[in-house]
């Protein structure tokens, strides 16, 4: 069995706490490998060393801190299939799916290439009788991230791109259900030029994620996970000083008009709700028909496409629309919650309950389910499922349909379907959740743009990557500068004006 590390100053090194933490194959249900769980000590030291290696980081000049990016970028693309099979090996998700996974990662990399005009301050000559006035961002220092197993290349590159082109030695605190690819990245960002300790990758669970917040040398954290432990680490961070800004749980609803496109409405649906088993916080886990014969069409189309899921392990090959999830814990909450909605009197549509894969009994496979007539009072709607289960709640009219976004707690991502651009135009005005799909099932923006949701899924003024980003891993300084006057009248020059 493989037994994994943590890289620190610029190496992998063993841990020295004694704790491990299992690491699965989901297709299999094998233990693969064993990630160390850091200490406080080690923790403390990691970040101790972090804070030595910025300061040299943080002099360097951010365009050859955009070089490093640069390399890292190609780095990313030699080795997009390696990173690849390691995700999928350990996430379960399907190689097309992690390969996108590093993608959307690396496009951020690509944006942080812009460095030197994004920390660009502002200059205002002439602000009084001989006095200027600029302001200059600087690094916070050591900054954190704390990220989950579902994107395991995806968020950490959102976090450690921005934090290290602005100039800060980041640590990495990975989800222990997927420690293998950070690991892989913070080689690359070492073979990219990035100096030794700048980038540091501590595996652990709470032990380590209270060492972070607790830790006065960390000025900034970064999470993306649960709501609940969302909430834990914005209030224990902001409680100490820091930075903090906390990404938490989704119920992303689409909204579907009478005159959408049925089929466009329905290959969408399948494929936000049912893409990466279901783990993602951008998932459609709600589609809300506006009337009865709309829902009556959208379930009609939305059955055969579902039957025709095909799950399986990556291995199988490109045809694989989705695998397993993460852990056995994972997939029995999944198979719980799906009973709730029977018990409350939702109608189970498409039932993925027995689900089995012959040669993967033991995996962590859930098979497709589809709830009908599902209300805003029942278990499966009111909490984030995590797994491929679509919930269908009919809505009477359109007014009815926004209302059961915005009263929702969380506000991650919507979208609605329809032809009509007054309807579309009023819901992205009035809708209260951070990202908006008009036609588009899973809105989420590109690098340059910034990605966060609202209500109970985010909780910071500042969101990732875009130009937020930039903002959130600098401080600004603003300086008024006056001169004493060394010109006479007429040109000459007094040098006693100087004294």
């Amino acid at each position: 069995m493989q037994e994994l590390s943590h890289f620190i100053n610029g190496a992998r090194v063993p841990g020295t706490s004694g704790r491990f933490a299992d690491v699965f194959n989901p297709a299999t249900g094998e233990v693969q490998a064993r990630v160390p769980l850091a200490g406080r000590d080690e923790m403390d030291s990691a970040i101790a060393a972090a804070a030595e290696a910025q300061v040299k980081w943080g002099a360097t000049n951010p365009q050859r801190r955009a070089r490093v990016m640069m390399n890292v970028v190609a780095l990313l693309n030699r080795d997009m299939d390696k990173l690849a099979e390691a995700l999928s090996r350990e996430h379960g998700k399907t190689l097309p799916d992690a390969k996108g996974d590093v993608q959307r990662g690396l496009e951020v990399i690509e944006f942080c290439i812009g460095a030197p005009h994004l920390l660009k301050g502002e200059y205002t000559d002439g602000a009084g009788p001989g006095i200027d006035m600029y302001s200059m961002r600087q690094a916070l220092g050591v900054v954190a991230g704390i990220t989950p197993f579902n994107f395991p290349a995806m968020i950490p590159l959102w976090k450690m791109g921005p934090a290290l082109a602005c100039g800060n030695a980041f640590i990495l605190k990975p989800s222990e259900r997927a420690p293998s690819v950070p690991l892989m990245l913070a080689e690359i960002f070492k073979e990219a030029g990035l100096p030794d300790g700048v980038l540091q990758v501590v595996n652990g669970d709470k032990d380590a994620v209270d060492s972070i917040l607790e830790n006065e040398t960390v000025q900034a954290v970064g999470f993306v996970g649960s709501t609940p432990i969302a909430q834990y680490i914005y209030a224990k961070g902001c409680e100490n000083g820091k930075r903090v800004q906390c990404f938490g749980g989704a119920k992303n609803h689409m909204i579907v008009m009478p005159d959408a496109d049925m089929d466009q409405a329905a290959n969408a649906l399948v494929g936000a709700g049912y893409g990466a088993a279901g783990e993602r916080c951008m998932a459609i886990s709600v589609a809300v028909p506006v009337g009865e014969e709309t829902a009556d069409r959208l379930i009609e189309a939305l059955v055969p496409r579902i039957e025709k899921l095909k799950v399986g392990p990556y291995t199988a090959g490109d045809d694989i629309d989705y695998g397993p999830v993460v852990t056995a814990a994972a997939k029995q909450n999944i198979h719980r919650l799906v009973q709730s909605g029977i018990d409350a009197g939702a109608e189970l549509v498409v039932d993925g309950r027995d689900f089995s894969l012959q040669g993967y009994e033991d995996g962590f496979f859930v098979g497709p389910h589809l709830f009908d007539r599902v209300t805003p009072d029942m278990e499966i709607y009111r909490k984030e499922i995590f797994g491929p289960v679509l919930s269908t709640v009919r809505a009477g009219s359109y007014e009815e349909a926004l209302g059961l976004a915005m009263d929702h707690e969380y506000g991650n991502g919507t979208a609605i379907f329809t032809r009509d651009g007054d309807a579309a135009r009023d819901f992205a005005s009035r809708i209260n959740i951070g990202m908006v799909g008009i036609n588009v099932p899973i809105p989420v923006p590109l690098a340059y743009h910034t990605f966060g949701g609202w209500k109970k899924s985010g909780f910071g003024d500042l969101n990732q990557h875009g130009p937020d980003s930039f903002r959130f891993y600098t401080r600004t300084k603003t300086v008024t500068a006056r001169w004493p006057s060394g010109i006479k009248d007429g040109g000459e020059f007094n040098f006693k004006a100087m004294d």
